[in-house]
């Protein structure tokens, strides 16, 4: 654990070690969120589209196949509605 001090604009400086574990460079983003009784920072990715593309590869079910089959459930009552 690093123990730092805030500077008097409420600054503290991230010990290098924790900023290259993260990947923190200069002038990469952050988010900060207080949590509780303590702080979270967390790096944001530089590109956030190709941080999510995939993101949902080893989800069981595909968004696509079950429009798919929403659609063909809808199109079954309008054929049944429509005699």
């Amino acid at each position: 654990m690093a123990i730092v001090k805030t500077h008097p604009k409420g600054q503290i400086i991230i010990p290098k070690d924790i900023r290259d574990a993260l990947g923190i460079e200069p002038g990469t983003s952050v988010s900060v969120k207080l949590v509780k009784d303590h702080v979270e920072i967390k790096p944001l990715p530089n590109d956030p589209i190709k941080y999510l593309t995939g993101i949902f590869k080893d989800h069981p079910n595909s968004m696509a196949a079950e429009l798919l089959e929403e659609r063909k459930l809808d199109d079954e009552i309008d054929e049944k509605n429509s005699i």
